[in-house]
């Protein structure tokens, strides 16, 4: 059983390293020895991850010359984010009620200076 696409694509974001590298990529595209630049890890533990990250289908690699450059892919985020936008609704509405409740009780609260 292959898991889905939205599952693969969390599985890949969940590591910081690799969303650092995603965040470097969204800068433009960067050969895997800039990538690995600022990282303390060996080019074949960075390549890992970006293997990871190219199964989920976050990055691409080209081939020009002798140089491997990395992209980022925007479609699997896209997904990310039409799956998180039903709870960003769930999240602003549960808030509104929250501050409509917080204003009731201000509203119910003696005026300063004024004895019950």
């Amino acid at each position: 059983m292959t898991p889905d696409r939205l599952s693969t694509t969390f599985a890949a974001l969940a590591d910081p390293t690799r969303r650092a590298i995603l965040a470097r990529l969204a800068k433009g595209e960067a050969t895997v020895g800039e990538l690995a630049a600022p990282f303390d890890m060996s080019l074949p533990a960075v390549s890992k991850h970006l293997k990871v990250l190219e199964n989920a289908g976050l990055i691409s690699r080209g081939r020009e010359a002798q140089w491997r450059p990395c992209r980022l892919e925007g479609e699997p985020l896209r997904d990310v984010a039409a799956w998180l936008e039903h709870y960003r609704r769930f999240f602003d509405e549960s808030l509104d009620r929250l501050g409509d409740y917080l204003e009731e009780l201000r509203s119910q609260e003696p005026e300063p200076g004024r004895k019950k």
